[in-house]
């Protein structure tokens, strides 16, 4: 299967890259475009809450998503078992619109949990795995460890993988030297980066040219400079909200139409900051709600929004023309 990316602007681009499974060859996978890394929608006993996942999916179905990121940090993966990340994948795989990309995350603290866990979301319908940093001893994750438990990974994984670096979780950057390593490996597809270092974006870009390696933004805030550099797309938290406005941003970026999009880049600023390293996860499913989706409460220990948080989340949206 091929991806064709075109554009306003300039000529449209056929990629087709090769890669290697189960020593038969086939057509690489072209993750560029725009992701929201789906949030858990839970009920009042803080079980899953499917059928309000399920209504949230058929309304994603409507906005030019590439596809979606199941059970990344904006999911609450930390929180749920293994039966609930796996069913979640089932779920969303069932009613996911063909030709959209499913990319689950897979990513455990150990290399024989996450290879097993990977098999499984391959099973309940998984494009793609994203694999994040382990990080718990994180003193002890050098180079040589994270690439060994990468490299085991992808040789196992029936599915390419997509590299995970969210230092303001994990503690822990996956460094330069690291990505550029495992860029060779024929079965890790791009990196998911999420700590807004755009120098680092467009220098990983630059030293992994030559394996058509692939990088997402992991922020809405810093979308835009992220395609100047290089990246061929985000996994977005906004876009749980502002899906549409995303993919918009991403069309003028793809277009070359840099001053528009740099305009709607600004008003997303402050929304994005508010629902991501400001008030994190809470105010995002509070955001949900207020723009017609189902977010309602997390899992515990996370605490809802207290009325001052409420309000300056308002804030950021309606002084931006969001609300």
């Amino acid at each position: 299967m091929q991806w064709v990316r075109t554009s306003l602007c300039t000529a449209a681009r056929v990629r087709s890259w090769v890669w290697t499974r189960n020593h038969t060859a086939a057509v690489r996978m072209d993750l560029s475009g725009i992701y929201p890394p789906i949030a858990t929608p839970f009920t009042a006993t803080e079980d899953v809450d499917y059928k309000k996942l399920e209504e949230n999916l058929q309304k994603y179905a409507k906005i030019p998503f590439k596809g979606l990121v199941v059970q990344g940090s904006n999911g609450e993966y930390p929180y749920l078992n293994e039966e609930e990340r796996v069913e979640v994948v089932r779920t969303v795989r069932r009613f996911l619109p063909a030709g959209k990309l499913l990319i689950a995350g897979s990513g455990c603290e150990s290399t024989r949990a996450t290879v097993q866990l990977t098999e499984k979301m391959v099973a309940a319908g998984a494009d793609a795995v994203l694999v994040v940093t382990p990080c718990f001893y994180k003193g002890k994750m050098d180079s040589r460890a994270l690439i060994a438990h990468f490299t085991k990974v992808a040789d196992s994984s029936p599915v390419p993988v997509v590299l995970y670096s969210v230092p303001a979780n994990t503690g822990l950057e996956l460094p330069l030297d690291v990505v550029v390593a495992l860029s060779q490996h024929p079965n890790i597809l791009g990196l998911k980066d999420s700590g807004g270092d755009i120098t680092r974006i467009g220098l990983i870009v630059h030293r992994t040219k030559k394996q058509d390696f692939q990088v997402l933004a992991g922020s809405a805030g810093f979308l835009q400079a992220a395609y100047c550099v290089g990246a061929v797309g985000g996994v977005c938290a906004l876009a749980n909200v502002l899906g549409w406005e995303l993919c918009e941003l991403e069309r003028l970026c793809v277009s070359g139409c840099w001053e528009e999009a740099r305009v709607l880049q600004q008003r997303l600023i402050e929304p994005n900051a508010a629902v991501t390293r400001k008030l994190g996860v809470p105010a995002l499913k509070q955001a949900m709600e207020w723009f017609g989706f189902h977010g309602g409460a997390c899992r515990s220990p996370l605490q809802p929004l207290t009325e001052a948080e409420t309000q300056q989340l308002r804030r950021d949206f309606s002084s931006n023309g969001w609300l």
